[in-house]
């Protein structure tokens, strides 16, 4: 039997939840099963109780708020473990449109991809400011250059995952997993796709964008964040070259002033290239360490598969 489970992550979310999960489908084609699982990201509201009465089949529990990539994950783990085959994310404030979701799992049902990101109509969608959709755009280029896929609405959360797929990924930030895991998605080969999707009128403010310069800073650090993870080598390489090229150029001119005679007057000139030089070679070095490290990373992401493997396994075991 082929099961689809559908993960909501919840975070105070006893005004809309109820509304999200009444329009979640219970057959969907290519599925013999759909189940719907609910995460509450220590909610101090009424979401569990909402959750239990809409008729979610799992709830996951974490006992304080964690952040909303924790509880992707949390989900992640516990559909795994329910026997998912195929896993949806969705949002608790019914952003997307639940009728998008045999579209989503499409891909992944004919074997052509084993991720599916939702596209949104972000252009169209009125919640949205300029600077929001313009930094959408902004923070897709920049995982489109870090992981080499061509996701066009990389922050999108409305996602379908293959078991296999799911078992590879593990998010490290706590802030959100849209960006991470598409990278994570590139960098191990996993076939990724993306379909239209559409949403529905906004129920409440976005959680993750409180102010524009809220949302830029941290989209700034999560995107900087993003390449020291995942391209460190390339990542210190391009800061130490901002400090080598000068350094060159400045010890250029100074052994062009020295060859001339002039060097006397000059040896301000030559100590500052010696320092630009200095700390591109510091820089240079952290970024072979970080490489490095990564690849160590890499060693540990697979035992975590291999761990979570067993888990699952274990916990199919008890439930037949």
């Amino acid at each position: 039997m082929k099961k689809l489970v559908i993960q909501v992550p919840c975070y105070n979310e006893e005004e809309t939840l109820g509304l999200t999960l009444s329009q979640l489908p219970r057959k969907v084609a290519g599925f013999d099963t759909v189940e719907w699982l609910v995460i509450d990201d220590g909610s101090q509201d009424g979401t569990i109780r909402v959750a239990r009465e809409s008729g979610a089949d799992h709830i996951v529990a974490l006992p304080h708020n964690q952040g909303l990539a924790r509880a992707f994950m949390a989900g992640i783990e516990a559909s795994l473990k329910v026997g998912a085959d195929v896993i949806v994310n969705t949002d608790a404030d019914n952003q997307y449109s639940a009728a998008s979701i045999p579209a989503l799992v499409a891909p992944i049902l004919r074997g052509s991809a084993q991720i599916v990101v939702g596209e949104r109509p972000i252009g169209t969608i009125e919640e949205f400011s300029i600077a929001k959709k313009l930094l959408q755009k902004v923070g897709s280029a920049v995982v489109r250059l870090a992981s080499g896929t061509r996701v066009p609405d990389a922050p999108s959360g409305f996602r379908a995952f293959h078991r296999d797929a799911a078992l590879r990924l593990y998010v490290f930030g706590n802030y959100t997993y849209t960006l991470e895991t598409i990278i994570q998605a590139g960098r191990k080969s996993i076939p990724i796709a993306s379909v239209p999707v559409g949403v529905n009128p906004a129920t409440r403010p976005s959680r993750l964008v409180k102010s524009i310069p809220s949302y830029i800073y941290r989209s700034v650090i999560n995107m900087g964040r993003i390449f020291v993870l995942y391209k460190p080598l390339r990542f210190f390489f391009l800061i130490g070259s901002l400090f080598l090229l000068p350094g060159a150029l400045i010890g250029l001119r100074f052994l062009y002033a020295y060859v001339n005679n002039e060097g006397a007057g000059h040896v301000q000139s030559l100590i500052l290239a010696a320092i630009l030089i200095l700390a591109a070679m510091i820089i240079f070095a952290a970024g072979v360490l970080s490489d490095l490290t990564a690849a160590n990373r890499i060693l540990l992401e697979e035992l975590r598969v291999r761990v979570l493997r067993e888990e699952v396994r274990d916990a199919l075991d008890r439930q037949e």
